[in-house]
């Protein structure tokens, strides 16, 4: 019995062991997980300086706002932008390729300490994530086939499908305001054009500046509707109460609107894709919208 106790004692002894291991095993992979060394999950405008790189989500497939070019560089109006961000910060920047769906996630996970993918500011994403003043206007549009161009979304058919992008405006509009219409849904930008392209749905229903591109370089189509619901703006983001950046971003884009930089990112690489006609339709300068 003495025996049997002595082994009793031993193996509680170390389970007791065990578990304490497992204990700081598992307190340092979660201290180790923080991206930030107040351990709020985001890196302050001090901790990115110190660092010496900042981590900007783009878009890698969304020409002529996020792309890869033929060099293997990232190009476009948000990229443009964020290189401006990096001289003026002092730091290298890193480019995080970013889907639709993903932009909160990254942020609110650490990945990256800014967004700059043609992120709409709406209400809901505001309760998630915090938006900088804007730099550009949006709104949805509609593009569909040349033999069948939709101008009105009542000419939606009850077997049509409409293509949108997950985590877009557009697939919360019309579920919102079209839930009869079925929505083919995608995750990148790629695919969905690729789908379309080949003959999956009646209309691609998206950001109307992505669709006006999209008609512009490629034959066949036509924006029949370039104005779909209310419009927006398009702003940078960063993770939900991380003041210091997002005060920082704020000054910066005030001050880039002194020069009127946003105007010199429209002709530097919009302005082959959409001509000088929408430039100040679409640009915002110094955060303040003129509309």
């Amino acid at each position: 019995m003495k025996r049997r106790g002595r082994w009793h004692k031993i193996l509680a002894l170390g389970l007791a062991a065990v578990l304490s291991v497992g204990m700081l095993v598992g307190c340092g992979s979660k201290s180790g997980s923080s991206s930030s060394s107040s351990g709020k999950g985001y890196r302050t405008l001090d901790e990115i300086k110190k660092s010496g790189t900042i981590r900007i989500g783009v878009f890698s497939d969304k020409s002529p706002f996020g792309y890869v070019d033929d060099d293997g560089n990232y190009a476009g109006y948000d990229v443009y932008f964020a290189e401006r961000l990096g001289k003026d910060l002092g730091v290298k920047i890193k480019y995080v390729s970013t889907e639709a769906a993903s932009r909160v996630e990254y942020l609110q996970t650490g990945k990256v300490d800014i967004i700059l993918a043609n992120f709409t500011v709406t209400d809901e994403r505001a309760k998630q994530v915090d938006f900088a003043e804007p730099y550009m206007h949006v709104g949805l549009g509609v593009v569909s086939h040349d033999d069948r161009v939709i101008t009105d979304m009542s000419q939606i058919k009850d077997d049509d499908q409409v293509i949108v992008i997950s985590g877009t405006t557009a697939e919360t509009y019309l579920t919102k305001n079209y839930p009869n219409i079925k929505q083919q849904k995608f995750d990148t930008y790629a695919a969905a054009k690729s789908a379309f392209e080949n003959g999956t749905g009646v209309a691609w229903a998206n950001d109307n500046t992505e669709v006006i591109a999209f008609a512009k370089a490629n034959k066949g189509y036509t924006v029949g509707i370039d104005a779909l619901g209310d419009p927006d703006t398009i702003a940078p983001a960063v993770t939900k109460g991380n003041s210091t950046l997002l005060k920082w971003i704020n000054e910066e884009i005030e001050n880039l609107g002194k020069e009127n930089f946003f105007h010199k990112d429209y002709e530097a690489t919009l302005t082959s894709t959409y001509g000088a006609d929408y430039e100040d339709t679409l640009v915002i300068e110094g955060g303040k919208s003129s509309k």
